[in-house]
Formats: structure tokens, C-alpha cells, sequence
């Protein structure tokens, strides 16, 4: 017996140290979607054995992340999947199962629910834990996910009108589009209020000096390092012979600008004027270092459409640097975007250091193979294993925090923070809980209670959105209150260390799911105690009633997700979510996400602004830019809110959403019933609406390049749409004149896009990862006819089969040749999107 455990124990030590050298592969590929009829999906993994040895029939468990729930139970014979929390699922071998012998391969079917469309739906992060070595996880050094190709995978279910974005789709859409020479192109972006050219020009070179008066120091510094990159040498700050001259009057608008024979004077009541004034004779110079620029005498007269330009970016999914915050940043102040919404805590990640509360970084802010979670929270998003992953690990020290804070101040940009709650705080509970270990282990229990978020005595059972099953804050604690207190009078510290005060702060309230606190002993007990609350769906309104005083209580106004603002009642039998007349009334700003064409809630903005609430649009339909641009297997990002191009921010109609809607959150045209009985936005209800965010969440995101990606070109359209006045389009009544004024408007967009901003993206700050689209191709005629959707950018093709490079011909007229033509579009610098096959 104690040789067959030494042999057992021999092979499992092999096996390990097989894995550490790339013994083990494994590939994973989708079967089909619509399996037996049904909204669910059917894939296979493939094990394969490279080494010389058997693969043990026990002793590993597989462990994966994978997006879509996994129906648990046997998926080949002797194997069983599982289910462990949130995105986490597994493999096991049961007794039945014999192990793999040397070069074979074991095949593993698996049920999922819903489908996948995209390579970014595919299961990530596998690794493999030896029974011998349960606290180690090694990944799979070779993982490989095989591309979908047929119309089975491709579509969602056999219903499906349309499986992907085809190349004449593409052609078609840009066929609108014309080419407006760069000289004829508006001068400033985003669009100024007036702008009014004048004769004459002024050359403005390196010899440049800046004048300001002593309130517009800091605008006048940050001028000058830019026009240092411009010119080469440094920019003279200075009062003598002042080519631009920053100065303070009272007016009207944000800012002037005036260009003439004396050089540039920019006037603004205040520094923020002062800056965006900055920013547009930025607009007006070169992407790429000169010697001197030829400047057009002008005026320029400007102010915002709203007050409230954001941008969200959330780093607890995946986590994002300071260098790259910082760059985000800086595009964020290029196109006069002044609020940053930092989604800095969420179940799979918490952010932000908290002193006193260290086991929020040391335990939610990294995640690892740690099923207990005393030491990391589980992998996600295919994080696997290794705590020292820099995606699902990081957090940003105080000291970060305050640079970052002062970073966008110098900006002119507000920094808010959110903490999620109640739901979505997986990493902020775990992180409570293992604090709660450490000192009852020390044998302290007042302090393991102190801060404790969940109640140890719940046996309620429910499933978040994202599968998680014990995400959400226990509302009826004390101790829940009193961390929710510690948090944000750290961030008010921290706030206030950096010289920028906080004012408003993001308390989520985002997709509680249901069941919660419906089997806690201490929820129960407070409902029968008091009287206010009748059933489990009041302690939601109880929960937010005390946020909000311990919010109003520092002088900061409440901020959260629409939800925070919805109460349940019943209408004809059925429960439906209406506006909750209790904080319509008390200065609550909220998010307004949940706009999905087609989804029956388009309305929902406009409800709670009509109730008085204040309401920032930030419709999934328009401005989660971490929807994929089109339907293609290969454009990262989810769907499930719709596709969202360049076009989508852009078209946008803030006080009629309805209007340019175009399509269902499928990509498929909108029926014309869609808004029959929906509620439109009262005079009221448009005086709480403050502004427009757009959100980039980053379940998908892991990298800059990733990052930037899905964040250029789209910030543009709502850069504009934020800025610019209500465009004329969005007035006329005509339909058809309407759609010609919309395209005329679009036109000069996708120019400017294309032969402006562009390539001073592609340069600026290092050069910035934006998307290139695919080029749009058609046969006509028996030749290949060819578009971009922004002009601008180049198309090369080849004609023998080969990738097209920066050195392929360019497109200029159509192709003749038959067979197979290939195209890519390419930027100023040689960059270039993805390649395009037509048979000719």
C-alpha cells in the first residue's frame, strides 16, 4: 500500500512538473449556438497529452473562467463540470474516468447558456491544481481558442437575420459619406459656438511667447509645454512682445479667441475658460513638430452645451495603470471632457488603498488561486492563478490616488469616485471577511467586527448577473454603515490632501439581484423592528435613505446608477420598476444606462429626469464603449447592449433619444412601434439632465492597446455631441431633410475625424492605440469597388492572394483584376485594422 502511494504521489509530481513544461495543451472551440433549440451554446475543450507519460486518472481539478453559466454536471465520460462562483468553473474527474494516454487527447463538451458571437465570449485563464500542491495553480502555457467560421457559430440562433457585418455592409453604410477637402473642414473641434474667419494670417514659431494675467498662470504653463512639443524648443513665458496673450474679463462665454496681425489672445472669465481656450488654439496647430505655423486670422466665440462632460472608466474588472489614467487623461482635456468617473471597486476588484482598512488592497485588490480568499480574491476574466497578474492584481496607493487627482485637476477635470454598493462588492466583502479571520484568529472580536459587510447567519440564495453568489453588502449591519462611513471620509481626506475637494460621489447601486436578505436573520429582524419597512424590498430604500444622509452629512451630493433611483410596485398583477418619489427631491444624480433599443425601458432617462431626478445620459445604446463597433467575430468587446461605432455617440439626441435611433440591440432596424406610449422628456425633466457620459467597462479590456482601442475614435462623437450645440438635424421635422442635414453633418465629422484628429492622435503623447476601421468592398460590374468609413485614412490592396502592407499599392479607383483582392485600411503613421478578402 505505501509503494502504491509513492508511485500515485511519483505521477502526480511528474505530471506537475510536465505542466510547468508545457506537458498539457488545450484548445477550445464553439460547436454551435441555438444547441437543441434552446438559447444555449454548445463548445469543446480538447486536452491533449504531449508528454510520454499517462495523464492520472485523479488528483487535478481543471479551472476556468468563462462568461456564460456552464450547466453543471458530466460532460464526458468520467468528467464532470462545475460550477464554483462568479465566472469560475471547473473540471473534475470522477471515478469512471481513465485517464489519457501519451499523445491522445480527451474531448470535453460543455452546455452554456445564451451564445458566442465573439472571440471575446471564448472561456479564458484555464490552469490546473494537483491535489498534492492544492494552494498552487499552474496555467496552461498553450491555450488556444479556434475561430468560429460557419453560420451555426456565427449566429446567435437559427432565428437570427444576420450573422456578421459583411464588407458591402460596410461599403454601404460609408456610400453616404463624402470627401471634404481638409481646407474647407471647420478649424476648431469640438465644435465652437461661432467661428469667424477673417483676412489675413498670422505665422506664429518657435521665438513664441505666452503672456497671462497672474490667474491663468497654470494655463498659460501647460500652454507652453505643449507648444515646446510643437516647436522643438521651449515656449517663453513672459510680458514682452507676447505672441499669445491669455487674459480675465467678464464675459458671457467660456472663452474667445482671437487670432489677428497683433498674434492670439484668448479671454476667459475664469481658468477653465482660459483652458478650453487653450485647448482650441491647440486644435488649430500641427499633429506633427514643426518650425513655424501659418494661423488664419479669426474669432472664436465658445461655451459647452452641458456642464457635465464625462468619461467612466472602470479599473476593478481589469485593472489599469496611473501611466495609462494619465493618458486617458490627457485625450479626456484635448477634447474639453471634464469629469472622470472612476469605477474603482466592483466583486472582482476593489481599487483604492484605504488606510486603516489594509485588507481591501492586500486582499480585494489581487486575485489568485486562493479558495478561501484570505489572501486574493478568485481569478476572473481569465486572470488564472498567479496573484502577480497585472491585470486582475493592482490597486492605486493614496499617494497615486492624490497625483492622479492632481493630474486632472491641472486638467480642469473632476475626478469622482465610485464605490459600488450594495450589490457588486464581492471584493470589498471578501476583503472584510478575511479581516474578520485575522482577528478572531488574534482572538480580538470587536475589532473582526467592526467593519464586517456580511452576515454569517444568511442563508438567502441568489445569482447576480455576472453568477456571483454572495456580492451584496448586508444592509441591515451596523458594521456596514460604519465601513461605507470610514471609505468615504478617506476619500474626502485624500480629496482634500490634493488641493480638489470632493463634492459628489458615486455610490452605485447598480444590479442588486433578486433574493437578497430575504433569509438573514439580521435583515428580518430589523424589518419586524421597524415599522417603515414592510417586506425584504424596502430594506433597498432603507439602504440608500442612509447612504445618503452619511453622504449629505460631509457636504457631498449622492450619485449612483439608475437603480438607486427605481422602486418596485405592482402594476395589473405584475411587478414593474418605477421612479422612487422618496429622493426625487434630494439633489440625487443618477446614472441612466439601461436604454437597449428594443429592450422596452428606452424611456427610463426621461422618466426619472421628468421626476426629478438629476439625469446623466449614459444609455448602453449610444456610449458603453466597451460594446463592440460591429458585428464581426473578430471586433473585441460584448454585444449585448447593441454595437456601437463612432457613428452611435455621435448621432446621438440627448433631448430625443428617439429620433436617431436606428437599430435593436441585435444590429437589426428598428420597428417604427418601437416608441409607441414611451414617455418624452417634459420641459422639467430637460433641465435635469446635466450632461452625457460615456463608460468603458473592462471585462474585456487587459491592456492599453486594448484600452485605447475601444476608446478611439468613439470619445470624438461624444466629444461633439457634449460640446457642440444641438445640431440642426435634431430640429427638422422633415424626415428627409432631416437625414440630408444628418449626413451633410456627418460628413464633415468623419473628415475632420480622419484628416485631423487622427493623425495628431496617432503622434501626440506617444501615439494613441485608436481603432482603424475594415475597409467597405462591393463587386460591381465585375470590378471591386471600395470605401473607408473616415477619409482620410488610406486603403492599399494586393491582388495575388497576399497581405496587403504598407508598401501595397494605394486604392484609387476600381479594381479590374480578378480573384482573390485583399484590403486594409491604413493611418498617417502605417498602422493599420484588419484585412478584407473579396472574390472577384
Amino acid at each position: 500500500m505505501q509503494l502504491r502511494f509513492l508511485f500515485v504521489c511519483l505521477l502526480f509530481s511528474s505530471f506537475a512538473q510536465a505542466q510547468k513544461t508545457n506537458g498539457l495543451t488545450i484548445s477550445w472551440e464553439l460547436v454551435e449556438n441555438g444547441y437543441q433549440g434552446k438559447a444555449q451554446s454548445l463548445s469543446t475543450f480538447t486536452i491533449t497529452n504531449k508528454t510520454k507519460k499517462a495523464f492520472p486518472a485523479s488528483g487535478w481539478t481543471i479551472y476556468y473562467n468563462f462568461i456564460r453559466f456552464v450547466t453543471p454536471g458530466e460532460v464526458a465520460p468520467g468528467i464532470e463540470a462545475g460550477h464554483i462562483n462568479g465566472h469560475l468553473y471547473t473540471l473534475k474527474p470522477t471515478a469512471a474516468f481513465k485517464g489519457i494516454a501519451p499523445g491522445d487527447s480527451l474531448k470535453i463538451n460543455i452546455v452554456s447558456v445564451a451564445w458566442v458571437t465573439n472571440y471575446t465570449d471564448a472561456p479564458d485563464g484555464p490552469y490546473i491544481v494537483w491535489d498534492q500542491e492544492p494552494a498552487k495553480g499552474y496555467s496552461f502555457a498553450e491555450f488556444k481558442v479556434i475561430p468560429s467560421t460557419q453560420e451555426k457559430q456565427l449566429r446567435r440562433n437559427a432565428g437570427d437575420k444576420k450573422s456578421q457585418t459583411t464588407a458591402a455592409d460596410v461599403y454601404q453604410k460609408n456610400s453616404a459619406t463624402k470627401d471634404i477637402p481638409v481646407e474647407e473642414l471647420p478649424a476648431i473641434f469640438p465644435t465652437p459656438l461661432t467661428y469667424e474667419k477673417k483676412e489675413g494670417r498670422y505665422l506664429l514659431g518657435s521665438d513664441v511667447t505666452i503672456s497671462a494675467d497672474p490667474a491663468f498662470a497654470q494655463e498659460a504653463g501647460f500652454l507652453a509645454a505643449e507648444l515646446s512639443k510643437v516647436f522643438g524648443k521651449p515656449a517663453k513665458l513672459g510680458n514682452e512682445k507676447a505672441n499669445i496673450r491669455i487674459t480675465q474679463a467678464a464675459i458671457k462665454d467660456s472663452y474667445t479667441l482671437s487670432i489677428d496681425d497683433n498674434g492670439i489672445v484668448i479671454t476667459a472669465p475664469n481658468a477653465e475658460g482660459a483652458f478650453y481656450g487653450v485647448q482650441s488654439l491647440r486644435s488649430l496647430l500641427p499633429a506633427r513638430a514643426t518650425a513655424a505655423v501659418t494661423l488664419q486670422h479669426a474669432q472664436v466665440a465658445d461655451a459647452p452645451r452641458f456642464p457635465f462632460r464625462s468619461f467612466m472608466l472602470d479599473v476593478s474588472r481589469n485593472f489599469h495603470a496611473k501611466a495609462e489614467i494619465f493618458r486617458v487623461l490627457d485625450v479626456m482635456a484635448l477634447y474639453k471632457l471634464n469629469v472622470f468617473h472612476l469605477h474603482m471597486s466592483d466583486d472582482e476588484g476593489w481599487r483604492i488603498e484605504i488606510p486603516g482598512l489594509p485588507e481591501l488592497t492586500e486582499v480585494g485588490g489581487r486575485r489568485g488561486h486562493d479558495l478561501q480568499e484570505l489572501t486574493a480574491i478568485q481569478p476572473s476574466y481569465g486572470s488564472g492563478p498567479d496573484i502577480n497578474n497585472t491585470t486582475g492584481s493592482g490597486f492605486y496607493t493614496k499617494a497615486d490616488y492624490i497625483e492622479i487627482l492632481q493630474y486632472a485637476k491641472a486638467r480642469h477635470i473632476k475626478v469622482i469616485p465610485e464605490i459600488e454598493m450594495p450589490g457588486h462588492a464581492r471584493a470589498a466583502i471578501k476583503s472584510m471577511d478575511a479581516r474578520y479571520a485575522k482577528f478572531i484568529k488574534a482572538g480580538n472580536t470587536a475589532a473582526a467586527n467592526e467593519y464586517r459587510l456580511s452576515d454569517p447567519d444568511d442563508k438567502s440564495q441568489y445569482r447576480s448577473v455576472q453568477e456571483w453568489k454572495d456580492n451584496v453588502m448586508n444592509v441591515a449591519l451596523p458594521s456596514t454603515y460604519k465601513f461605507l462611513e470610514k471609505v468615504v471620509d478617506e476619500l474626502v481626506a485624500m480629496h482634500k490632501a490634493a488641493g480638489a475637494p470632493l463634492d459628489v460621489i458615486h455610490m452605485g447601486g447598480d444590479e442588486t439581484p433578486a433574493g437578497v436578505w430575504e433569509k438573514s436573520p439580521v435583515a428580518q429582524q430589523l424589518i419586524k423592528d421597524n415599522s417603515a419597512l414592510q417586506h425584504t424590498d424596502d430594506l433597498w430604500y432603507y439602504f440608500y435613505d442612509k447612504v445618503a444622509q452619511i453622504v449629505n452629512k460631509r457636504g457631498l451630493q449622492l450619485y449612483g446608477w439608475e437603480e438607486a433611483g427605481m422602486r418596485k410596485t405592482k402594476k395589473d398583477g405584475h411587478t414593474v420598476m418605477i421612479a422612487n418619489p422618496d429622493f426625487g427631491n434630494r439633489n440625487f444624480q443618477l446614472d441612466v444606462w439601461n436604454n437597449v433599443m428594443g429592450g422596452g425601458v428606452e424611456d427610463l432617462t426621461y422618466r426619472l429626469a421628468n421626476a426629478g431626478y438629476k439625469v446623466v445620459l449614459s444609455g448602453v445604446s449610444n456610449y458603453y464603449f466597451d460594446m463592440a463597433y460591429t458585428r464581426d467575430y473578430y471586433e473585441p468587446g460584448f454585444y449585448w447592449g447593441g454595437y456601437v461605432d463612432i457613428d452611435k455617440p455621435f448621432y446621438f439626441i440627448p433631448f430625443d433619444l428617439y429620433k436617431n435611433a436606428k437599430e435593436d440591440g441585435a444590429g437589426n432596424p428598428l420597428p417604427a412601434s418601437t416608441f409607441v406610449g414611451k414617455d418624452r422628456l417634459t420641459e422639467y425633466g430637460q433641465d435635469n439632465i446635466p450632461g452625457i457620459q460615456a463608460a468603458l467597462w473592462s471585462e474585456t479590456v487587459k491592456t492599453p492597446a486594448q484600452l485605447e482601442y475601444l476608446l478611439l475614435p468613439k470619445l470624438l462623437g461624444m466629444a461633439e455631441r457634449a460640446w457642440a450645440k444641438d445640431p440642426s438635424w435634431a430640429k427638422e421635422k422633415d424626415e428627409a431633410k432631416a437625414t440630408a442635414l444628418y449626413n451633410e453633418a456627418w460628413s464633415v465629422f468623419a473628415n475632420v475625424v480622419g484628416k485631423k484628429e487622427l493623425p495628431r492622435l496617432a503622434t501626440w503623447n506617444g501615439g494613441y492605440g485608436y481603432r482603424i476601421p475594415t475597409a467597405g468592398a462591393v463587386v460591381e460590374d465585375g470590378k471591386v469597388l471600395a470605401n473607408v468609413q473616415l477619409p482620410g485614412l488610406i486603403i492599399r490592396y494586393t491582388i495575388d492572394g497576399k497581405e496587403p502592407t504598407a508598401k501595397s499599392p494605394v486604392y484609387t479607383a476600381p479594381i479590374a483584376q480578378k480573384g482573390i483582392i485583399k484590403l486594409k485600411v491604413y493611418d498617417s503613421v502605417g498602422r493599420s485594422g484588419r484585412t478584407v478578402t473579396v472574390q472577384n
